[in-house]
């Protein structure tokens, strides 16, 4: 194998792409003692940007509630800009969807650990995540859609 077709992995920019940080209650909600009730959600999406170079997005919604009442809503899309060649298109996928967003997971952790605290609130801290588990699961359940598509009768 010559030098050109080596695989390529380059980090080409990490960035903060959106962040928003809500507190609709306020000022009535920081009067309150009890300790809310904290909701994640993760999504990631890859966009091809050129030739191999890929910009990978890590979104991570934080919602805290007590009871009906929105405590904080955060949310940080961080991106970054993957240049990937010269790998097989079957690797593809889960280089964006599991390597990509590990890189980018300890950066969008920091922004909304910072958020929540600038906002007032104590500091959250995000458990790890394993991203290639998230994929298997988003695989077997594409896997189990067509699956019940296909056994559907045709009427």
């Amino acid at each position: 194998m010559d030098q050109n077709q080596q695989p390529v992995f380059n980090i080409e920019k990490l960035y903060v792409k959106d962040l928003s940080v809500e507190v609709p209650n306020a000022p009535q909600i920081y009067l309150e003692r009890e300790a809310p009730k904290v909701e994640i959600q993760l999504n990631t999406q890859g966009t091809g940007i050129g030739e191999g170079v890929f910009e990978v997005v890590l979104t991570v919604t934080v919602t805290a509630n007590l009871g009906d009442k929105t405590v904080f809503l955060v949310e940080v899309r961080q991106a970054g800009i993957f240049r990937i060649q010269n790998v097989p298109n079957e690797q593809m996928e889960p280089i964006i969807a599991i390597a990509c967003p590990n890189i980018l997971y300890p950066y969008a952790r920091e922004a909304v650990s910072d958020a929540v605290t600038r906002a007032g609130f104590n500091s959250i801290v995000l458990q790890p995540v394993n991203f290639e588990a998230m994929y298997m699961a988003r695989l077997q359940q594409q896997q189990a859609q067509q699956g019940a598509a296909q056994a559907a009768p045709v009427q």
